[in-house]
């Protein structure tokens, strides 16, 4: 079967598209990692967004999501390490796209000794506004975690495993 010029322009953008949106992704989760508020800040939509993530209240505007992350993260002794994977990106339109992506979710907290780690889902809605793509919804949910002390002696124990504790 031979593709027309259209279908093959077609399938060429629908790959560049998705190829936007993963580079989006992949912006705001080095962010997160660099502590870079203001590039975090510029990964959502301006107007409003809806970001939902599990043990934290639902941010309306990415302003007051911002002030949490730099309160929370941009601290010393606080080192993160986001990877995603297993990306499924579906275009919904001809200038909105959900995107599905597993997180390995890492966090070196040097004050308390601690390390936890979680594995997430993410459940994205993207928006394209004037020729570029953002974040306009984001839920994640915690899968299972990890939590480690680590001791004087540089020894290791568990202090939680499996489910995210009900708060």
């Amino acid at each position: 079967m031979t593709a027309t010029i259209e279908q093959l322009a077609e399938r060429l953008s629908v790959l560049e598209d998705k190829e936007a949106i993963r580079v989006l992704k992949s912006r705001y989760l080095r962010a997160c990692d660099l502590k870079q508020p203001a590039q975090v800040r510029d990964c959502f939509l301006p107007e409003a967004v809806h970001i939902e993530y599990q043990g934290f209240p639902l941010f309306t505007d990415r302003d007051a999501f911002v002030a949490t992350y730099e309160s929370m993260a941009c601290q010393g002794g606080v080192y993160d390490i986001h990877h995603a994977a297993n990306w499924d990106i579906e275009l919904t339109g001809p200038d909105e796209a959900r995107g599905i992506w597993s997180l390995n979710f890492r966090t070196i907290l040097t004050g308390p000794r601690q390390i936890n780690r979680l594995a997430v889902e993410y459940d994205d809605i993207y928006r394209r506004v004037d020729g570029r793509w953002w974040i306009a919804r984001s839920v994640s949910r915690v899968t299972s975690m990890l939590s480690e002390q680590i001791g004087e002696d540089g020894s290791i124990s568990v202090i939680a495993s499996g489910a995210v504790p009900a708060t």
